[in-house]
């Protein structure tokens, strides 16, 4: 009876081996469908081994990552006929960068390596939080209008938009997740982000 056992073991063996390392990789699929709810309330598309282990769904369109405080400055200086008016502002933004999930999201766990493919990170949004007036001088008869005020006002925020760009905020906002994901998700195997879709520092 105990070598019939053995034989029965050693023969059922590979498929056993099978099932747990389903298992496990079922097991790390919860894990990443966890950690992606808990970063961005939302539920990717998983394959495990090219089969579909679960359907993505989006109850939020964008997920923001990380913002950061902008400061810019601007100004107008326009003289006509010997008379001059100036106008120089001083804004302060918040600029929000993340992703846009209304493109594809998936997951795919294999046994040697775990693939997460997403769109690149960009700018999400810009939000005014205060703008300065440092100078604003009228000439005799060349004077400051509405319209030179709005165009300035205008001016800001895509200087800000520009200025996130540059220093590289939708990049840092990519390291920014992967580093979440690894802290929630503790897998044997290398796990890679693949960001598709235009650079990361790409201003829209």
């Amino acid at each position: 009876m105990v070598v019939v056992i053995i034989f029965w073991r050693i023969e059922t063996w590979p498929a056993r081996t099978a099932q747990q390392s389903t298992a496990e990789l079922e097991k790390l699929g919860k894990d990443l469908r966890s950690a992606f709810i808990d970063i961005a309330h939302l539920q990717p598309r998983i394959t495990i081994n090219n089969r579909v282990y679960m359907e993505q769904t989006t109850p939020v369109s964008e997920l923001v990552v990380l913002s950061r405080r902008i400061e810019v400055e601007h100004e107008l200086l326009h003289t006509w006929v010997g008379s001059s008016k100036r106008v120089k502002l001083h804004g302060t933004f918040i600029v929000k960068a993340g992703f846009d999930l209304q493109q594809n999201l998936s997951v795919d766990i294999r046994p040697n390596e775990m693939i997460v493919q997403l769109p690149h990170a960009r700018i999400l949004g810009i939000e005014q939080e205060q703008v300065d007036v440092l100078a604003f001088e009228n000439g005799l008869w060349n004077r400051i209008s509405g319209q030179d005020m709005q165009s300035e006002l205008s001016i800001l925020p895509e200087l800000a938009r520009e200025k996130a760009a540059e220093s590289d905020l939708p990049a840092t906002a990519e390291r920014t997740l992967q580093q979440q994901i690894e802290q929630r998700v503790h897998a044997p195997q290398p796990l890679h982000l693949i960001f598709k879709g235009g650079p990361a520092n790409e201003a829209k």
